[in-house]
């Protein structure tokens, strides 16, 4: 079994416990990870701090030569990382190859930019310049359904702004972001970036620690909430990516056999454990049956298994909660609709699901009020634009949603109609990391990449001078 490390002050040391870390598919540990303790949380915090002065006085050319040397390093163990990636996360080995190239690619796109102060006012007079200083120590806290590019959007701008990072990756997915760690510690300086395996008792403090400056967060809108009221006695800066139960809304004039794979593969990427995945599908009354029968059918032909198997499709649920949160799920959905595929655990190791197809269900049955995060798929039908406009934001959340048109011109009008952070027309997922995100209403709040993204990472200063 692979020994596995924590980097606290530029040193590779044990936990003071450890942690079990099963594979999904099989419902087995695979491995242990070590177990922060609090002592060793607040040496990581203190080292922090040490660190901090020097890496913010660097020059930004110095900074982005480290991370570029970070990701030339990443790349030849990149086949290592995905394949680390499927076995703690679930997903197919495919889409992990995808995440690890994605979070090589960000530390690269991040190490290329800079904040650079901006003239407010240049007269005979006066001089007014915007300058953008580093914050400080950064708590970044990350989800387990994306464990390398989620931490690596928040790393990237914070590192190359000046901030000091320690990561805190979920206790079920902690061995990439580990072994970015144990990547790191020989091209970053000691305390600049360090990692942090709990199991689940340790963030609460972390967040709130006098010493941290800022807490990046990306997990459900519940545990947002705690991490907010932690951030308040010391009213540091924050950035929040929460939940989300986005609807995908096909309008009159769509082309059913193209949407209907689009919208089935962003429902079930990651075996629907995405913030950002289509959970509420919504189609004409017209076209109902006919995108009922097309989502059913690829439901019932997805190749559901073990990501590292070839040909796999669909992986397993990433952890046994979740898993029995959706068998809760799947109970609702018998009762409160049709279902039309799936609508069953999968029989044998790990913690499948069959990919689920539920129809003739109402807005109110829990499958389609709350997120549910997993490969279960309620299709619902309406009479008006009107009328399905009200009913997507007649939700708490706020992240993301699709519109499926034939006239883009018609989608980017319905678009501005959805109440949340960003909307896709005739596509999905696309993250570009020149474009910033973020959350409406209870799905979070702060931007994420993008101009924007990096000045979260930052204190505005103005410099006010005569003349």
């Amino acid at each position: 079994m692979t020994d596995y490390h924590l980097l606290i002050d530029g040193a590779l040391v044990a936990g003071a416990d450890t942690i079990d870390v099963l594979n999904p598919a099989t419902g087995a540990t695979f491995a242990a990870a070590p177990r922060a303790n609090h002592e060793q949380m607040h040496q990581a915090v203190a080292a922090a701090r040490r660190a901090f002065p020097a890496w913010a006085a660097m020059t930004q050319t110095a900074r982005a030569e480290r991370l570029q040397a970070f990701a030339n390093a990443l790349e030849p163990r990149a086949d290592e990382l995905a394949r680390l990636l499927t076995q703690e996360q679930g997903k197919p080995i495919a889409e992990a190859q995808f995440e690890v190239g994605g979070t090589i690619a960000a530390l690269r796109y991040f190490a290329g930019q800079s904040v650079q102060p901006k003239i407010l006012r240049d007269t005979p007079s006066e001089k007014i310049i915007e300058h953008r200083t580093p914050l400080g120590v950064v708590a970044a806290i990350v989800p387990w359904n994306f464990p390398l590019i989620l931490l690596m959007v928040k790393l990237g701008p914070a590192l190359i702004t000046g901030n000091v990072v320690i990561a805190k990756p979920a206790p079920t997915t902690p061995l990439t972001t580990l072994l970015l760690g144990e990547i790191a510690a020989d091209i970053l300086p000691a305390g600049v970036f360090q990692t942090l395996a709990d199991a689940n008792d340790l963030g609460a403090e972390l967040a709130a620690h006098p010493d941290v400056a800022m807490v990046a967060f990306t997990g459900s809108t519940a545990t947002g909430r705690k991490v907010l009221a932690g951030a308040a006695d010391t009213l540091k800066r924050f950035t929040l990516e929460l939940g989300g139960n986005d609807a995908a809304i096909i309008l009159d004039d769509a082309d059913l056999d193209i949407v209907a794979p689009a919208v089935f593969r962003a429902a079930t990427s990651n075996a629907g454990q995405i913030c950002l995945a289509a959970k509420r599908i919504y189609a004409p009354e017209a076209m109902y049956d006919r995108l009922c029968g097309a989502l059913a059918e690829l439901a019932e032909t997805a190749v559901v298994g073990d990501g590292l198997e070839q040909g796999t499709q669909i992986g397993p649920i990433q952890n046994r909660i979740q898993y029995e949160k959706l068998l809760g799920y799947l109970k609702d959905a018998h009762a409160s609709g049709t279902v039309i595929a799936g609508g069953k655990p999968i029989d044998r190791d790990g913690f499948f699901i069959a990919p689920t197809v539920v129809r003739d269900i109402a807005d109110d049955a829990r499958l389609v009020a709350e997120e549910q995060f997993g490969p279960i798929i309620p299709v619902l039908s309406y009479t008006s634009l009107d009328e399905v406009i009200e009913r997507a934001n007649r939700s708490e959340y706020g992240l993301g949603g699709t519109i499926w048109t034939s006239d883009p011109q018609r989608g980017e009008d319905v678009a501005m109609r959805i109440d949340t952070g960003t909307v896709w027309v005739n596509k999905h997922l696309e993250l570009p990391f020149d474009v910033a995100f973020g959350g409406a209403k209870q799905s979070g709040l702060g931007r994420q990449q993008g101009e924007e993204g990096l000045e979260e990472f930052t204190q505005p200063k103005i410099v006010n001078i005569a003349r």
